[in-house]
C-alpha cells in the first residue's frame, strides 16, 4: 500500500500536471518558444516560462485535437508488439507507443541509481502478494504513457495523425485487474481501492487519454501459449494456458460480446476493429498488406 505522504505527493504532482496540460495546446502552438521537461515521475510537462501568452480566440487551431488515439488490445503474446512495429513502418503520421514493460521490470528506488526490484517478476512469482501493487503501478505507468505530448511531426502533419498505444488504462482495469480480482489474487478491499483510483484518475485526465478507437488482435489462447514459449520472456515462464484462456474470455466479454460492465459511456461506443491475429502476419507479406489495409481504412473512419 502507499503511505499517506507518498499519496499526497503523487496527488500534488498530478494536480500540477493537470494544470500544465490545460495550457499544452498554447505551448504547442508557440512552437520553438516552449520547452519540454520531464518530471521525476517520468511525465513530460511543458515549460511555459519562455512561451508567449496565447491570444484568445478566433482562428487558433487546436493542433493536438487532430490526433486520433487508438489502443491495440489482445491477450498476452498475441503479437501486439510485432504488430505495433509493423504499423510504425507503414506511415510516418502514425506514432506507436510501446507498453511500459521496462518500467515494470526495473522499479526505481529512492535514488534513480538504485532499483527496487523487478515488479513483473515478483507478481508472477507470488501473484496473491503482488497483484494489487503491480496493477496499481501498471495503471500509473500506462497513464503516464498516454499523457506524453505528441511529437512535433504529428502536430504539423498534413494528414490525419494517429497515436497507437500497446494496451491502455482501460484494459488495465477491465482485463487484468478484473481478472486478478475474480481469481482471488486481489481482495475485495484492494479491488475497491483500485477502482476508486482508476475512476478518480480518469475524472482528472479523461479528456487527455480518451481513445477514438480500439484494434483487437484476436487469436486462440493456444496460439498465444505457443508464441509465449517462443518469445522466452523470463518472467512469464510460469504462465499457464488456463490463465491465457481467462484473459481471452475477458477480452471477448469486453470487445465482442459487450457484456463487461463499463464505467464510461464514451468507452461503450468506441469503434472496434477486430483482426485475426491467429494467422502468421510477421513473415507473410500478403497477410501484412491485408491487415495494414484494414487499419488504414479504420483510421480514416475515425
Amino acid at each position: 500500500m502507499f503511505s499517506a505522504v507518498s499519496v499526497h505527493r503523487c496527488l500534488k504532482q498530478m494536480q500540477n500536471l493537470r494544470y500544465l496540460c490545460r495550457f499544452s495546446t498554447c505551448s504547442m502552438l508557440s512552437g520553438t518558444h516552449s520547452r519540454i521537461k520531464t518530471t521525476q515521475l517520468g511525465i513530460a510537462k511543458m515549460d511555459l516560462s519562455t512561451s508567449p501568452i496565447c491570444e484568445s480566440g478566433v482562428g487558433q487551431m487546436d493542433l493536438g485535437s487532430r490526433i486520433k488515439r487508438v489502443s491495440i488490445e489482445g491477450n498476452i503474446a498475441v503479437g501486439k508488439s510485432t504488430f505495433a512495429r509493423l504499423l510504425q513502418n507503414v506511415c510516418q503520421d502514425w506514432e506507436v507507443i510501446p507498453e511500459p514493460v521496462s518500467k515494470w521490470q526495473n522499479i526505481e528506488g529512492t535514488s534513480q541509481e538504485t532499483s527496487a526490484g523487478n515488479l513483473l517478476e515478483m507478481m508472477y512469482a507470488d501473484t496473491p502478494r503482488w497483484s494489487y501493487t503491480f496493477q496499481t503501478f501498471s495503471l500509473l505507468s500506462r497513464l503516464r504513457t498516454q499523457l506524453q505530448p505528441p511529437p512535433p511531426q504529428l502536430l504539423h502533419s498534413s494528414n490525419t495523425p494517429v497515436q497507437v498505444y500497446e494496451r491502455s488504462v482501460y484494459s488495465d482495469r477491465y482485463i487484468f485487474a478484473l481478472t486478478m480480482f475474480q481469481l482471488g489474487c486481489i481482495n475485495a478491499a484492494e479491488w475497491a481501492v483500485y477502482q476508486d483510483w482508476h475512476s478518480f484518475l480518469l475524472e482528472q485526465f479523461g479528456a487527455l487519454v480518451q481513445l477514438e478507437g480500439i484494434i483487437y488482435l484476436r487469436a486462440p489462447p493456444e496460439t498465444c501459449m505457443a508464441r509465449l514459449g517462443m518469445r522466452g520472456r523470463e518472467e512469464e515462464r510460469g504462465v499457464k494456458l488456463d490463465y491465457l484462456q481467462k484473459l481471452h474470455s475477458q477480452h471477448e466479454s469486453w470487445l465482442m460480446d459487450k457484456t463487461t460492465v463499463l464505467h464510461s459511456e464514451k468507452l461503450k461506443q468506441l469503434p472496434i476493429l477486430v483482426l485475426d491475429a491467429g494467422v502468421e502476419f510477421e513473415s507473410d507479406p500478403e497477410v501484412r498488406e491485408m491487415l495494414t489495409t484494414k487499419v488504414k481504412e479504420f483510421f480514416r473512419s475515425l
